[in-house]
C-alpha cells in the first residue's frame, strides 16, 4: 500500500475501521476498475493531508467481498466515511477531491 494508506480486509475491518478512534475513509475498489485507478492518486493525497486526523484505507472488493456485501457496495469506486463505527456519508464514483474533503472536514 502507498504511504499513509491502510489495506482493510474482511478479517481486519472490525479492528481497523469499526473500532478506530479516528474517522475512517474507506475506498472500495478493484484492480480492473479504470475509475478506481484514476482516483487513486487523489485518495493518496487525502491520506497524506489528513494523516493523524482521518484513517484512509482501501478494500479490494474482489478479495474482500464479505465487507462489500455487508455495506451494499454495488458500484466502484465507492467511498464510505465512518465515525465511531457508523457510516456517516457515502460517495459513489470518481469525484473531484473537494467532494470528498468537504465531507471529511464535517466529521473531524
Amino acid at each position: 500500500m502507498a504511504e499513509g494508506l491502510f489495506e482493510f480486509t474482511d478479517g481486519s475491518f472490525d479492528s481497523d475501521v469499526i473500532r478506530s478512534d479516528l474517522p475512517v475513509l474507506v475506498d472500495f475498489w478493484a484492480a480492473w476498475c479504470g475509475p478506481c485507478k484514476a482516483i487513486a492518486p487523489v485518495i493518496q493525497e487525502i491520506a497524506i493531508e489528513y494523516s493523524g486526523k482521518v484513517k484512509v484505507g482501501k478494500v479490494d472488493v474482489d478479495q474482500n467481498n464479505q465487507i462489500a456485501m455487508q455495506y451494499g457496495i454495488r458500484s466502484i469506486p465507492t467511498f464510505l466515511i465512518l465515525k465511531d463505527g457508523k457510516v456517516i456519508d457515502q460517495v459513489v464514483g470518481a469525484v473531484p477531491k473537494k467532494n470528498i474533503t468537504d465531507l471529511l472536514d464535517k466529521v473531524i
